[in-house]
């Protein structure tokens, strides 16, 4: 059912700001390998760890409760997501050791999981047909705004006052869990399911690999998993390679967040185009324009080419999630479009634990950072070509 506009908007600025605190901790991440990796004298192969068992949680978020979101209240499960996010990355503010931050951040990562696929599914399914897409992209534009806050806060506190001051800060989301809460049971609307019985996990398993869905879901998993590899390999990594390039850590982090101010007009361009061109051909210009982005960005010497790179990484990559998750939802009918939309993303997640881990273990091994983002490159040229050869234009479709 969809909703009108008021009620949607108002739908969408809450929801946002869930999103907005999840990509605050993404963000905050890559700036606090950095410092504990000085602090705790890591390598690179364990800095890369880091990231990746965030991953590993998010992906087994984003299949189980992906899945329950199904079976049970959209709204719930993104509240319980939320929660559980927040309160364990307080938590993790109080380890002054590596292992137990690594259990914490797996933790913190399946919550972090299951909110992304859960929020944009119930976003999708409330919004007028006309802007569905739109609005699912404007969705993902408070991605770029956590980010930027993240960049923010890292290069005032951190250097200043510790890594685990800005890490406290993210985890008040819980305390706006309350209101999102209230804000969902009042314009929010579950889905009307079309069989009499709620599927087993094993018939909606089975539904996503029938003959209708097949080459959709095969098409999604590969692109979510080349996205996410890409992603999470480039962007935990960003402070990182502008240290090894010779920066210091505070130069590094207020240039990465100059190259994150790129990435709200990357949303809003792909918010804009996928209504008049389509979710494919945007997805696909996003994805080559992120490929292109890479190579030019793992081959920089100078700061000028590094700032101006990287913040073509940030326009392109980040517009193309926002695409991403709009087209996502659609490739499947209500009872099963959390388990499809929640298996693409944990796919999608097992690309961001390889991701870091790579890019850690050929620092380890001193491949240059140049060959680095070739790897990245050509990923994301695959992802592209996936969706040109095998994927479908959704708009303005339902799928019932």
């Amino acid at each position: 059912m969809q909703k009108t506009t008021s009620s949607y908007h108002k739908l969408l600025i809450s929801t946002g700001f869930a999103w907005l605190f999840d990509a605050m901790d993404v963000g905050m991440l890559s700036f606090v390998i950095t410092a504990v990796a000085k602090e705790w004298q890591l390598t690179s192969a364990q800095s890369g760890l880091i990231g990746s068992i965030g991953s590993l949680g998010m992906a087994v978020g984003a299949i189980v409760l992906g899945t329950l979101a199904d079976r049970y209240s959209r709204q719930n499960i993104l509240i319980i997501s939320l929660l559980i996010f927040s309160i364990f990355n307080g938590l993790s503010a109080l380890v002054s050791s590596y292992i137990p931050f690594l259990v914490f951040r797996f933790i913190v990562g399946f919550g972090l999981g299951g909110e992304l696929p859960v929020a944009s599914t119930i976003v999708s399914e409330n919004a007028p047909e006309a802007v569905r897409g739109r609005t699912v992209v404007l969705l993902e534009s408070f991605w770029a705004g956590g980010w930027l806050v993240a960049a923010l806060i890292s290069y005032l506190l951190i250097p200043r006052y510790g890594w685990q001051v800005a890490v406290v800060a993210t985890s008040l989301a819980a305390i706006y869990a309350l209101f999102l809460r209230s804000s969902l049971k009042r314009h929010a609307v579950e889905p009307v399911k079309t069989s009499p019985k709620k599927l087993s996990f094993k018939a909606r398993l089975a539904e996503l690999f029938s003959t209708d869905h097949r080459q959709a879901t095969i098409m999604l998993w590969l692109v979510w998993f080349l996205v996410v590899f890409s992603y999470y390999g480039m962007f935990l990594w960003l402070p990182s390679v502008l240290v090894i390039r010779g920066y210091t850590i505070v130069q590094s982090f207020g240039y990465v967040l100059v190259m994150t101010l790129a990435q709200l007009p990357g949303y809003f361009v792909a918010a804009w185009l996928i209504e008049k061109w389509g979710r494919k051909p945007t997805l696909v210009l996003f994805l080559c324009g992120t490929a292109i982005a890479a190579i030019v960005f793992g081959w920089s010497h100078s700061l000028a080419m590094l700032i101006i790179s990287g913040m073509a990484l940030s326009f392109f990559n980040l517009g193309a999630w926002g695409a991403l998750y709009a087209y996502s939802p659609e490739q499947y009918p209500a009872i099963v479009r959390g388990t499809g939309t929640g298996m693409a993303a944990g796919i999608g997640r097992v690309g961001g634990i390889v991701g870091p881990l790579l890019v850690g273990f050929l620092l380890e091994i001193k491949v240059a950072i140049p060959v680095i983002f070739i790897i990245f490159f050509l990923a994301i040229l695959c992802a592209a070509a996936a969706v040109h050869f095998f994927g479908v234009e959704t708009k303005q479709t339902t799928k019932s």
